[in-house]
């Protein structure tokens, strides 16, 4: 799978509105305290296919350090697909849904119930993507998103 001018371009934009929302703390995940924030990732829809957690990350930042992201998914059944979460070691393994040298965070059964909780301890991008059935569901390009969580001093 090729790396298309347009897929650069949206890249392109993708970057600089997350760097845009990261930077205005007045909009939606505003935490002006020393507190962070549980957020549940989709919202109520979790972590599922058919969602664009691209534009979920975007609506909902900024993101800052200590915030704690909640996965949930149900687990696999013979009528659902199997969903994990996996933290990507850069930007290119990002775009290419490349698993190689990604870290699960939580397999297809950690999402059910409370969810599992990963807390944003580094002022770095994270890059998150399911990874069942050889990252399909990342390379559709709606089971990935990541955040730069920032400072909130």
């Amino acid at each position: 799978m090729g790396f298309t001018i347009a897929q650069g371009l949206m890249l392109v934009l993708l970057i600089a509105s997350t760097m845009a929302v990261s930077t205005a703390r007045p909009f939606g995940n505003s935490n002006n305290t020393q507190t962070s924030n549980k957020i549940i990732v989709g919202d109520s829809y979790h972590w599922n296919y058919g969602f664009n957690y691209t534009e979920w990350a975007i609506k909902h930042g900024p993101f800052y350090l200590n915030d704690t992201l909640v996965f949930k998914y149900n687990p696999p059944t013979p009528k659902t697909f199997p969903h994990s979460v996996y933290l990507l070691p850069n930007l290119q393994s990002f775009i290419k849904c490349d698993l190689r040298n990604a870290q699960m965070q939580g397999n297809t059964t950690q999402g059910a119930g409370e969810g599992f909780e990963f807390v944003l301890k580094k002022s770095q991008p994270h890059y998150f993507a399911c990874g069942e059935h050889d990252g399909i569901h990342c390379l559709n390009g709606t089971m990935k998103f990541f955040v730069l969580p920032i400072d909130n001093c």
